[in-house]
Formats: structure tokens, sequence, C-alpha cells
């Protein structure tokens, strides 16, 4: 008689298992591939029916995307040939490059953004999740409901008072304004996942460190913050992606000086209406930064919550 394991899945088993896996990343990588691809289109091949599958690949997406163009007249153009791989590019067109673009610094706008509302967001939401967690806060559901109904209102129904808002305090169209704004949106979000993470840290932990003579600090610091290490990473990553895709606030509330790159990419024209090259050459650099910010903070959410120690 063979052995048998209730727990080790058979060999069928574990075939269609990975085979569900392939399909489904398969299917959910589709679209991502497909802008890819088409960032190293040329305008013809990017619309054309039905879709390429196969093509010549051209940078000709990326160069309109890093720069302004104007059109020539032929003389002009032989006058004075490309001297450049891109000016090549455009040159097809009976156009030259007239100077930079405005994506690298809604790109740049994006990253300050981005990233400056998402420590501010962890930093507090870390401080009154603990509090919350660990103090006896008067009226805490309350407050705890009150936080969370923050995040049930959608953007746009409060646009308009914050457009006031910030009119009249001098932040309408600056980083800082937009950091604000959107570490006020995150707090709720971080708030509530970091105190579920905190909460499932065993408070004996930190107990024993304030009896070998930790300050409350120095056991917050060194003990707490290690083994919530993956909430904290994890809630990071959440709130990265909200300030990173935010749209409806960037549009209302910037429009030179802080207009991060979601409203700047859909404005992309080409020569015979929506530059589609271009426009996907934007969104692929423009998932760079989370997929690489997501890769480097991995093995934080492969650890588990304790740290290795014994779970209560």
């Amino acid at each position: 008689m063979s052995s048998y394991s209730i727990t080790e899945p058979s060999k069928p088993q574990k075939w269609i298992a990975g085979s569900l896996v392939i399909a489904y990343a398969l299917i959910t990588l589709m679209p991502l591939l497909w802008i890819i691809a088409t960032g190293f289109k040329s305008p013809a091949d990017s619309i054309a029916y039905p879709p390429k599958v196969f093509f010549t690949p051209t940078l000709e997406g990326y160069v309109n995307l890093f720069t302004t163009r104007t059109r020539q007249t032929a003389e002009f153009l032989a006058a004075n040939p490309p001297q450049t791989w891109y000016a090549e590019i455009v040159a097809k067109y009976d156009m030259v490059i007239a100077g930079p673009s405005r994506f690298g610094e809604r790109f740049l706008n994006s990253v300050i953004i981005g990233f400056g509302s998402t420590f501010l967001s962890i930093f507090l939401g870390t401080l009154a999740a603990y509090a919350f967690s660990r103090f006896k806060v008067p009226l805490k559901d309350d407050l705890l409901f009150f936080i969370l109904s923050t995040r049930m209102m959608p953007p746009i129904a409060v646009a308009i008072p914050i457009f006031l808002m910030f009119r009249q305090l001098g932040l309408s169209d600056t980083h800082l304004g937009m950091i604000l704004l959107y570490t006020a949106v995150n707090l709720s979000l971080s708030v509530w996942l970091l105190k579920g993470f905190i909460d499932e840290i065993p408070q004996e932990y930190e107990e024993a460190a304030l009896i070998d003579g930790y300050t409350r600090f120095q056991a917050f610091y060194k003990v707490v913050l290690p083994q919530a290490a993956t909430g904290i990473a994890s809630t990071a990553i959440f709130c990265l992606i909200f300030a990173w895709n935010e749209y409806a606030f960037a549009v209302l509330l910037t429009s030179g000086n802080a207009q991060t790159a979601p409203p700047f990419i859909p404005t992309i024209i080409g020569t015979a209406g929506q530059d589609w090259p271009a426009v996907a050459a934007g969104a692929t650099l423009f998932l760079m930064p989370v997929m690489v910010f997501t890769i480097l903070l991995r093995k934080h959410l492969l650890r588990g919550i304790t740290f290795g120690a014994v779970r209560k």
C-alpha cells in the first residue's frame, strides 16, 4: 500500500495549480506587455487594424515623449540636415526638435509628491497606530471611525473646498500643498492598517524591554518597529500607489509648477491627434518607480509579522 499524505498535493494537483497560476499571470500581464510594446511602435502601427503583434521597433514614441517639435519647410530641412539619430526620426515628418518636453519635470513632480506624502503618511500613521494600539485613548472607537470616514468621501466631493482653501493659504500648484493633501487622504489607510499589525505584536516584548531599562521610545524603536516592518512595507506600497496614480486632485489643484505625470500624459498630441506610442512610452516609464519600490520592499513583505518571534 503506497503512502498518502493529506497535506502534500498530488502531482496532477500541482500541474493543475501551476497551469492556473501561469494562465492568470499571462492574462493579467497582457495589458501591461501591450502598453510596453506600443511604446516601441510607430504611430501607424499603434492604430493599425487588426492590431499588429509583430512590428519593426522604433524609439519614435520615446523621442516624441521627451521633445517638442515644430514643422519646417523642405528647404529648411535641406539646409539644416539632422545631426542626431532622434532628429532623424522627426525629420521624416518634416519636423525639427524645438526643445525638451515637460514630461521630465512632471515625472520629477510625481516622485517628489508621491514619495514625500508616502513618507509622511507612514511616519504619522505609525505613531498614531501605536498610540491607538497601546494606550487608553478616550473615545478610541469613535476616533478610529472618524479617521476611517475621511476615506469614504470621494475626492471630487471635496475638491472645490480644498481648492478655495489652498488658494487662501497660497498652497495652490505647490509641492507642499499636494504632499499635505495626499498625506491627509492616505493617513486613514495607514493608521488602520498599521494598527492591525501592531495589535498582533505581543505587549510582553515591550514590557520586557522597559524592565531592562529601555525608555518607551527605545522600546518602540527597537522592539515594535522591526516586528512591524512587514506592515509598514505593505502600507507604504498602498500609500505610494494612491499618491502616484491620483488624477482628480492633480488636475484641479495643479497647472504648472506641481503638476504630476498622470494629468500630463493624456495631453500628448502628435501630428495626427493622440500620439499613442508617446502615451504608451510615458505610461511605461511611469510604472517603473512603483515597480522598483515594491521590489526593494519584497523581503519585508515575505517576512513574518513577528520577525521570527513566537506570536502570542
